[in-house]
């Protein structure tokens, strides 16, 4: 069942799967950095609106699914996320700042796709097999 968002005057469903990855393929996504990056991304998705449908932080990429707002261009989206996160994790640990002398943490470039209604639960089901086994290491905005 496709569940419509509302704009001032535009009725929606767009969805993108965004796969991105740390530079050199690092495992540093683990323990607290994990989580600290769950909730920088959770933070940023809800400062612009994204709902994310399914969310999960492996130890060396990160994969979205994401109902994003008409006015995003998935370019947008991926280079607010990438950025604001790659910023305060550093910030949140020193030693990632050290490790990657002040740089991005993440490789330059990006997966995304578009997702329909057909598709959604097979992208959920794969973002869940990334490499968890816990459902608390997934996260979602739910609350729109």
């Amino acid at each position: 069942m496709v569940e419509y968002r509302n704009g001032s005057h535009t009725v929606y469903d767009i969805q993108y799967h965004f796969v991105w990855i740390t530079k050199g393929r690092r495992h540093i996504l683990r323990g607290r950095v994990a989580e600290k990056m769950r909730d920088l991304l959770k933070q940023g998705c809800s400062i612009k609106k994204i709902k994310i449908v399914r969310g999960s932080v492996v130890s060396d990429h990160v994969h979205m699914l994401l109902s994003c707002p008409t006015d995003l261009a998935p370019s947008q989206i991926a280079q607010y996320l990438k950025g604001r996160s790659s910023h305060l994790i550093q910030e949140a640990f020193p030693e990632l700042k050290e490790m990657y002398h002040g740089q991005h943490i993440w490789e330059r470039g990006y997966f995304c796709c578009t997702v329909g209604e057909e598709k959604q639960e097979v992208m959920r089901r794969y973002v869940e097999m990334q490499g968890r086994v816990n459902e608390e290491d997934y996260f979602q905005i739910e609350e729109w």
